[in-house]
């Protein structure tokens, strides 16, 4: 369920095409740069997928972010599970379809179709919730296309990094499908992008803080992905994979806390808890 309060759009020094650019480009890239894997038989180059979930769990956090800065107030978690769930459908059908012999069509095509299908599925939720729930979010429609999309982009990206692969029957679904590991990337890919502005907002929410937190989670879950990976491709490339993804998380988390401290009007310890005898 979300509800709706007053509020207003957000500001912040990335502007939103910026955001968009890096997020769309950056995921597709990362995904279509996994084909190396394909030319040059290895999976090696898996953790790209990774990178490009990250980029595109940034766009869906700032997505969320500026919807959400109108007043959805139980609706930022809900946003996140909203936009894999479109995720999840455009991206089953998006490469499925290049294999299902319906329509000829390039295997490679598969990541741009689905892209296309949850900006669609997007925008018929955006003008559902304005239209007929009367949500009246000015940039509603707008932000469901971008967070479908890039929901769709994280749901692709982190199966590829498990599968080394993008194509539906060789890699998606025996890699991750079959394994179950569908349901971690599912959940953590909509925690990578409902959970930096859940962490972040009140009144002192910044968009560089909010987005550091999406990277650190992105990242987070390009390790726990590469620890999967290690049952479905090799070892070595599932050891790149969780590397890199760990050099990027403590990175990005030494720049979270150094947001925190700079944010706050003071930073300091309490202590344990006290007990209950100590309160008498």
């Amino acid at each position: 369920m979300m509800s709706t309060a007053a509020g207003g759009p957000a500001s912040g020094g990335i502007s939103p095409n910026n955001v968009i650019v890096l997020g769309a480009v950056g995921g597709l890239a990362g995904i279509y740069l996994t084909l190396l894997n394909q030319n040059l038989d290895t999976t090696i180059f898996s953790f790209m997928a990774g990178i490009g979930a990250i980029l595109a769990a940034v766009w869906g956090a700032d997505a969320v972010r500026r919807v959400c800065s109108y007043g959805l107030g139980t609706g930022v978690p809900s946003i996140g599970m909203l936009a894999l769930g479109m995720g999840i459908v455009a991206a089953m059908f998006g490469l499925s379809l290049p294999e299902s012999g319906l329509i000829a069509l390039p295997a490679a095509s598969g990541p741009i179709i689905s892209f296309i299908t949850a900006s669609i599925i997007g925008l018929i939720i955006g003008l559902m919730a304005n239209k007929i729930l009367k949500m009246n979010i000015p940039i509603m429609e707008k932000s469901m296309v971008e967070i479908a999309g890039a929901g769709c982009l994280v749901m692709i990206g982190l199966s590829v990094v498990i599968a080394g692969d993008f194509r539906f029957d060789e890699g998606i679904v025996p890699g991750v499908i079959t394994t179950g590991y569908i349901a971690l990337v599912f959940i953590g890919g909509a925690m990578a992008i409902l959970h930096p502005f859940n962490a972040c907002l009140g009144p002192d929410e910044t968009q560089y803080r909010t987005l550091h937190v999406a990277v650190e989670k992105g990242s987070l879950m390009m390790v726990l992905a590469g620890v999967a990976s290690l049952t479905v491709i090799d070892a070595v490339s599932s050891a790149l994979t969780i590397v890199v993804g760990l050099i990027i998380f403590v990175v990005y988390f030494k720049k979270f806390m150094a947001d925190t401290h700079h944010d706050a009007y003071l930073v300091t310890g309490t202590g344990l808890l006290p007990t209950e005898e100590e309160l008498e």
